[in-house]
């Protein structure tokens, strides 16, 4: 069985031609356009004292112009080379401030004329407002005063911020930042002539490896690398711009609570030419706030060595992080199976701590029983501890108590077990600014917010009070029946005065202050307006249907405005979805989603296709669920089938949608799930494929949530590749890909191939190939381009089907 996959592969790969028609951009119907131009709601940023609000105004899409700009991708990262930043980024264009006490709206002065804002944060006294305002030559660090609503750009050297934003507030009156430390115009010329060739090597230990893109790849990568990533870090007070070291490659620089430190991670040599730059070599240590090391911590080696398989990890610390409890204490965990889960042992990870001076002994808090995830930090008697595993889709979550040093579990669940999560801990201010878990009702009680709230209703977000000795949760407050409410910040958790965003099917969304206790009308603090008129009237509901062997399923079926059923009769029918893995059949028929939702359009969605006279049933719940003791995937084309069939036969029952005029659609794996029913059934007319990955050979060492390699189960990967079975898909399929698709594993060459199979075996199909792209489309005639080409498509082989 491999060697039919890989002589098939090396049958399409040697086809290095193919026709391709002469086009120029296209647009979609008008309705459609209108639909993905729509100026977006702003952004809301609220201060922590509920004074301001921060409206933050987004372009809709670049033109594929901008995103022809010059870019380097290297070590996992996609650089402008003119400028130390990342690029293809989306700019934040205006900002409104409004008070909450007066309602009025202010202007702030001193703006950049064209604004190109990011990474915006209040400070933590909320007086000012950072930013960075990207241009073509530069990045800077801008301040907003609240005091004077003026802007004032506060850096000397132009910043870098390749690695990450770099940007935090030390204190009220203190930004910590990093800067270039060359004008990007020197960058290293590539030469005619290279040294030599590029060499890896292998020496006897395993590497397994993901399938990353934009990798290093030769020396002179190497160098380009170490230019644009190298950057000097910054203290800014009192007007006055203070170096801090060396420059050096940061990973990470985090500010211990008490302000005196600065826990770093720095990038060190040889860099690997198979993981990304957050992989490579590294040194972690503490400073002060003059760049001096206090203590070295660890040097920990590139990451090519960890296990394959989810829930392994390397044989080394990991972790590195503050105790937001305490005034400077840095944790970490090391694993204690030599990093294989599977391994047999008591406990997998232990926890550890050192405290400053940082000279005396590490100091061992806790084992967990699993893999430990996090810890979020409370007071000297809590603080909640996190484990999970990915492979089981398990979670568990424990009480610490950091005085007496036991490890108590609150509960455990299952990650795909909506129904019983109860939340998030709600989280104050402690004495050093941090934030730490917040304790109701003289320590007996936490808060608990949930802002999806899945229950057999739908999604109904809720605010609730744990009981830690009891360990029940008790809901205090839940959206309305009828709304999707969800609480966006709890304001004072003694008072319950909370702030809340709340949308139904026909409100936009919109924030309100809410308070539990006075029980007095909520506030309206914003008046966002309808942006998507065209859709007013669109039939919405949640249905629920099940599949042959008895798992429940539900999708969102939208309808045309104005559409009668007893009078129009049944519709063309597109189908939206994207498969999930369940370990539990009972997880997998709970209900997600909401109908009170109200419908908001990207440039993904399925949703512009109502306004074309199609019934649409997105969010098509598509489950894949362990059997009889196997993983999910060893029956997934069997239980796609199931799905698809489900689905069909509800809509057709319902009388909406026709079933000899069905087209099935998805982005990413759901591509991959397209491609799978074209190969395995005839159940659909045609189907859109959209960046997806079709050859599971080409991701040997796992993919989605499968951790098994291709040497572990090669008839398994031949069998979910409808590469494997090009020959069979004879329905139409419409491949789209972008031609710098940057996620793992979705390489072009997928489309690209899969194109070249199918039509080798005289199947119809047809490839478009976006400029420019990475996985998620930016481009706004790309986009405009890719609704023409799904709506023709659409058109020609569903809607007027012979």
């Amino acid at each position: 069985m491999k060697k039919t996959l890989f002589s098939l592969f090396l049958l399409t790969a040697s086809m290095s031609t193919y026709a391709q028609d002469a086009v120029s951009y296209l647009t979609p119907p008008q309705e459609m356009a209108d639909l993905l131009l729509a100026k977006p709601t702003p952004a809301v940023l609220i201060d922590g004292k509920t004074q301001w609000i921060l409206l933050s105004e987004r372009n809709s899409y670049p033109s594929v112009e901008e995103l022809a700009m010059p870019e380097f991708r290297i070590a996992g990262m996609r650089i402008n080379p003119s400028n130390y930043s990342p690029s293809r980024q989306i700019f934040i264009n205006d900002f409104t401030l409004k008070n909450l006490k007066t309602g009025k709206t202010e202007k702030i002065k001193g703006l950049p004329s064209a604004l190109f804002a990011g990474n915006v944060a209040w400070n933590p006294g909320q007086t000012k407002i950072s930013f960075t305002q990207t241009t073509a030559q530069g990045v800077d660090l801008y301040v907003i005063d609240l005091a004077s609503l003026n802007a004032v750009k506060i850096n000397t050297e132009p910043l870098n911020v390749v690695m990450s934003n770099g940007v935090f507030w030390l204190d009220a009156e203190t930004l910590v930042y990093r800067t270039a430390v060359a004008p990007a115009s020197s960058m290293p010329v590539k030469p005619l002539m290279p040294k030599g060739p590029a060499v890896q090597q292998a020496l006897g230990k395993a590497s397994p490896s993901p399938t990353y893109q934009d990798l290093i790849k030769s020396p002179y990568d190497e160098q380009l690398f170490e230019f644009f990533a190298t950057s000097q870090l910054n203290i800014f007070k009192n007007g006055q711009q203070t170096k801090v070291g060396k420059p050096a490659i940061y990973l990470s620089v985090e500010a211990s609570p008490d302000k005196k430190f600065l826990l770093q991670r720095v990038i060190n040599k040889p860099f690997s030419y198979t993981v990304p730059a957050r992989g490579f070599p590294s040194t972690v240590k503490i400073t002060d706030l003059t760049g001096t090391t206090v203590k070295l911590l660890a040097d920990l080696p590139s990451s090519e060595g960890t296990p394959s398989g989810y829930d392994n990890v390397q044989n080394v610390a990991r972790g590195y992080s503050w105790r937001a409890d305490q005034a400077a204490t840095v944790t970490w965990a090391k694993p204690l199976d030599s990093g294989l889960i599977k391994k047999e042992v008591p406990f997998h990870d232990a926890v550890y701590a050192l405290s400053a001076p940082f000279n005396g002994t590490p100091k061992e808090l806790f084992k967990t029983q699993t893999r430990y995830r996090n810890t979020a930090w409370g007071n000297t008697t809590l603080a909640l501890v996190y484990e999970m595993l990915r492979s089981k889709q398990t979670q568990k979550v424990s009480r610490y108590n950091p005085q007496a040093g036991t490890l108590e579990t609150l509960y455990e669940l299952n990650l795909t077990d909506k129904y019983n999560d109860p939340g998030e801990p709600v989280t104050e201010k402690n004495e050093f600014g941090q934030q730490v878990v917040q304790t109701l009702d003289k320590g007996t009680r936490l808060l608990f917010n949930n802002t999806t709230g899945s229950s057999p209703k739908g999604d109904l977000p809720f605010l609730a009070k744990f009981d830690l000795k009891t360990k029940k949760n008790d809901i205090i407050w839940r959206s309305a029946p009828g709304t999707f409410e969800y609480v966006s910040d709890v304001l004072d958790a003694n008072k319950l005065v909370l702030l809340t965003r709340r949308e139904s099917q026909k409100d936009v969304p919109n924030y309100y202050l809410k308070n539990l206790v006075l029980r007095v009308a909520d506030r309206q603090l914003t008046d966002f307006t309808n942006p998507y008129p065209q859709l007013e009237g669109v039939i919405k509901e949640k249905i629920s249907y099940k599949r042959a062997d008895g798992v429940d399923l539900t999708g969102d079926l939208y309808l045309p405005k104005g559409y009668d059923k007893s009078k129009d009769g049944p519709l063309p029918t597109l189908i939206w979805a994207y498969p999930r893995e369940f370990n539990s059949a009972a997880d997998a028929a709970q209900i997600r989603g909401s109908k009170d939702r109200f419908t908001t359009i990207s440039w993904a969605s399925p949703i512009y296709w109502v306004t074309q006279g199609y019934a649409v049933l997105d969010n098509a719940e598509m489950p894949i669920v362990a059997r009889d003791g196997k993983k999910p995937n060893d029956t997934f084309v069997d239980q796609l089938k199931l799905n698809a069939e489900a689905a069909i036969n509800k809509l057709s029952d319902l009388g909406v949608g026709d079933r000899n005029r069905m087209a099935v659609g998805g982005h990413s794996y759901g591509a991959f799930m397209t491609a799978n029913l074209l190969a395995h059934t005839n159940l659909f007319k045609a189907g859109l494929a959209r960046s997806g990955a079709y050859n599971r050979t080409l991701t040997p060492f796992g993919f989605q949530n499968e951790d098994r390699t291709y040497w572990d189960v090669p008839e398994l990967y031949y069998q979910m590749s409808p590469f494997s079975y090009a020959d069979k898909i004879k329905t139409p399929l419409l491949l789209i890909h972008g031609d710098s698709d940057d996620n793992q594993g979705t390489f072009p060459m997928n489309s690209e191939r899969l194109f070249n199979a199918i039509k080798g075996f005289g199947g119809t199909t047809r490839f478009v190939f976006l400029p420019y792209e990475a996985h998620s489309y930016r481009g706004k005639e790309n986009i405009l381009h890719m609704l023409a080409e799904m709506n023709n498509w659409l058109d020609t082989y569903v809607k007027n089907a012979k």
